[in-house]
């Protein structure tokens, strides 16, 4: 994983993580080993870099059990329950980051390939959990501390409790998906038609 700090891909695949699990649906999205490597292999940018040790194979190409699936999900928790608080109590939010980096043993790494030098997070573990920890919540510290906590949170939607991260310019998101947006957009405009 490249520039895991404020990296939209690692982003974006912690938002997609927290959304395995839809609330308000009744959803899971990460409850069998198949799940849990379709979410892998949809989310490249979290992947640990390989090494001539594991025959470039990287930890997430080994065997994955249900062990793996429960880890993972205990994760997701702590990065759902992050996007939900950041904007309403950012102290709390930093304090489950900085308690799960620290869980997935992540330290910051300078790496290099050719004349291109970056930084990463990477957990000394062969843990899946602990490499997807270090990656998407050292994103979301990232976004905290260079957009603010309000930037993190869940979609104001009635019907939706997804989570969403805001990396647009302005800051102003407040729906997980334009679709969300639209339907709150129709919902209002239905609510000011209606006779009263």
């Amino acid at each position: 994983m490249q520039d895991a700090y404020y990296s939209p891909l690692v982003v974006q695949a912690a938002v997609d993580l927290a959304n395995t699990l839809r609330p308000i649906k009744g959803e899971d999205a990460l409850e069998t080993v198949e799940q849990l490597r379709d979410f892998l292999d949809d989310h490249p940018a979290t992947e640990p870099p390989s090494s001539a040790a594991d025959g470039g194979t990287g930890p997430r190409r080994r065997h994955l059990t249900r062990t793996d699936v429960a880890e993972v999900r205990a994760l997701r928790e702590t990065v759902r329950e992050v996007l939900e608080r950041a904007s309403t109590d950012a102290v709390e939010a930093a304090a489950l980051i900085n308690d799960g980096l620290r869980r997935s043993r992540a330290t910051p790494v300078l790496r290099h390939e050719g004349d291109r030098w970056w930084t990463e997070v990477a957990s000394d573990t062969d843990r899946c959990a602990a490499h997807l920890a270090a990656t998407t919540l050292s994103a979301l510290a990232s976004v905290m501390a260079t957009l603010g906590p309000a930037r993190l949170g869940v979609c104001a939607g009635s019907a939706c409790r997804a989570t969403f991260v805001d990396l647009s310019r302005n800051g102003s998101k407040q729906y997980c998906t334009r679709t969300c947006a639209h339907r709150a957009s129709v919902a209002a405009y239905r609510s000011r038609r209606s006779p009263r």
